[in-house]
């Protein structure tokens, strides 16, 4: 699931009818994994009917078959995503939500509804809510829906290696929220690559892209100081040491500096440099991505930041399993100690 771009809350105030709850799964399942992407209309051939799969619907859907046939040349195997146009659903509405004075460790273990209408119907008073209309949700067949259709360039060459990325075998071995810090660095690092041969070092794509990768990464230092500074306010409420009143109040002035701190770094192209919503449920779901983010840009760094290497890496890695952030040190300690050696071990991999 990639993060998301927009800033909406939706809510009533009460729960209504036609609803699906449920809790988020523990770490220890393995993810449905949901993306937020960028469009792609429909034309139709000559004769009225879809194009097929294998035949690009439209100019935007070429440049996401372009991509895909570039990724393998990175490392990225090719799936099943984004191989035909489907209107069957325009999006699907998960609203997530959590308590004024908790803060899940990451989007799997938020609550959640999914209405069948654009609405977040939980008392905004007693929960944090962060209401997310996914345009798709991958399963390694996911279609292009019409609610992808408008979406920037950088975006959809940012969310397609994400996504496809998730979809190899060896990140079914790992936690999601170690693979999903992986699957966004190499969707920042594989747009990159694409958008220099494809449209040149000089074009607006390549511009707006060049060093995504390094605004991730100064967002996920500030996220995770957060995390750590308001989890410190929870825990300390919980221990009984400050009032309900007093953490609240904590809690809106550290949220207030967060703004502030965050709102202040580069605009990026694909993702928002702050959580989509300001609270502890959009908190949680930034923070499955920026937790190990740090870890995998180490090895990005040590490997020269060459986009093959570090996907190559990436995928060796995950096929160990690391569940936690010690577990992935250790897994990666060997790429950031013998740079060079692991770098010509991973350049020839999969040439054999």
């Amino acid at each position: 699931m990639t993060p998301p771009l927009m800033r909406s809350v939706f809510r009533t105030p009460r729960l209504h009818g036609h609803l699906r709850y449920r809790r988020q799964r523990s770490a220890s399942v393995a993810p449905v994994v949901a993306l937020l992407l960028v469009a792609v209309g429909v034309a139709a051939c000559a004769s009225g009917r879809s194009a097929p799969a294998t035949e690009p619907a439209s100019p935007r859907q070429a440049v996401i078959a372009e991509l895909q046939a570039f990724q393998e040349g990175l490392g990225i195997e090719r799936t099943g995503n984004f191989q035909r146009f489907s209107a069957a659903q325009d999006a699907v509405y998960r609203c997530y939500f959590t308590g004024l004075l908790e803060l899940p460790a990451s989007y799997e273990a938020l609550q959640l509804i999914e209405p069948d209408e654009p609405s977040c119907p939980v008392d905004d008073t007693t929960h944090d809510l962060f209401f997310y209309p996914i345009e798709a949700v991958a399963s390694g067949s996911s279609p292009v829906s019409p609610a992808l259709a408008g979406a920037a360039l950088e975006r959809t060459l940012v969310v397609v290696p994400h996504e496809d990325f998730h979809n190899q075998p060896e990140t079914t071995q790992a936690s999601f929220d170690v693979a999903e810090a992986a699957a966004t660095l190499v969707g920042f690092v594989a747009a990159r690559e694409f958008a220099s041969a494809t449209y040149g070092d000089g074009s607006e794509p390549y511009r707006r892209l060049d060093r995504e990768v390094d605004r991730f990464q100064l967002k996920s230092r500030i996220v995770n100081a957060y995390v750590r500074r308001l989890t410190e306010v929870y825990d300390a409420h919980d221990a009984g040491e400050v009032t309900r009143d007093d953490a609240l109040a904590r809690k809106a002035a550290l949220y207030a500096d967060f703004a502030r701190e965050c709102q202040a770094s580069e605009p990026a192209a694909s993702f928002n440099t702050c959580p989509a919503v300001m609270n502890n449920a959009g908190l949680a779901f930034d923070s499955t991505y920026t937790r190990h983010f740090p870890t995998w840009f180490e090895v990005y760094e040590s490997l020269g930041r060459d986009t093959r290497a570090t996907i190559v890496a990436f995928r060796r890695v995950l096929a160990t399993g690391p569940h936690t952030e010690a577990e992935l040190v250790d897994a990666t300690r060997a790429l950031r100690s013998r740079p060079s050696s692991a770098h010509r071990a991973l350049l020839s991999f999969g040439d054999q």
